[in-house]
């Protein structure tokens, strides 16, 4: 009966040790942003799928645009050939979860993504001029949808900036710093505010070149 208590009071103490270990284990990792980083990580990974998901609902809708544009017979060809290239570079670059740690990849999708919204902007500012694609039902149901989308795309940015601001300051941060050195946890790159500011700043056209 002796040698069966000392044996059950040994698995007791084992199994307190295993417990406690587990939850200095815990605390550790805690305490040194670990579990945060996961959470920041996977939060940045979704903000970036809603800013592809919105990318792409923009492209979608480029090839209705150029085709209801083209029924315009004056229409500036230069103007559509311009959103035609566009979307065909901004289209065939490929992105994958790398390039969220790849600032120089990112930033050359940011360009391409900023030239396709540049283009399809001055053809918007462009087709003004032209009463009959303002009185073209088709144009004006995708204009709108094209507006809509460029202010999700706006959104999904903003969140995907702040998602990867919140990473970042926590890869920077002591003592979270040591963590990220050790486990290689990279700041992230994001949209530059130059590059932000060119995006959305409206086109100039001069019609009397026209």
């Amino acid at each position: 009966m002796v040698y069966q208590d000392t044996g059950h009071a040994g698995k007791l103490v084992a199994r307190f040790i295993s417990y406690a270990a587990a939850l200095g284990l815990a605390s550790i990792l805690s305490g040194c942003g670990y579990n945060e980083f996961q959470r920041l990580d996977e939060q940045s990974k979704a903000a970036w799928s809603e800013v592809l998901n919105q990318y792409q609902r923009r492209a979608d809708l480029v090839p209705n645009i150029v085709a209801t544009v083209k029924g315009e017979a004056a229409f500036e060809q230069d103007t559509l050939t311009k959103v035609v290239e566009a979307r065909a570079k901004a289209t065939s670059m490929q992105v994958t979860p790398e390039t969220l740690n790849n600032p120089e990849a990112f930033s050359k999708f940011q360009k391409a993504q900023g030239e396709l919204g540049g283009a399809l902007s001055r053809l918007l500012v462009v087709s003004e001029q032209y009463p009959n694609l303002k009185a073209n039902q088709g144009f004006s149901d995708l204009r709108v949808q094209l507006e809509g989308t460029e202010n999700r795309i706006t959104v999904a940015r903003n969140r995907y900036i702040q998602s990867v601001q919140d990473y970042n300051i926590l890869a920077r941060s002591f003592p979270s710093n040591l963590t990220a050195s050790a486990l290689g946890y990279q700041p992230k790159p994001t949209f530059a505010v130059a590059n932000e500011a060119a995006i959305t700043a409206p086109p100039t056209v001069d019609f009397e070149k026209k």
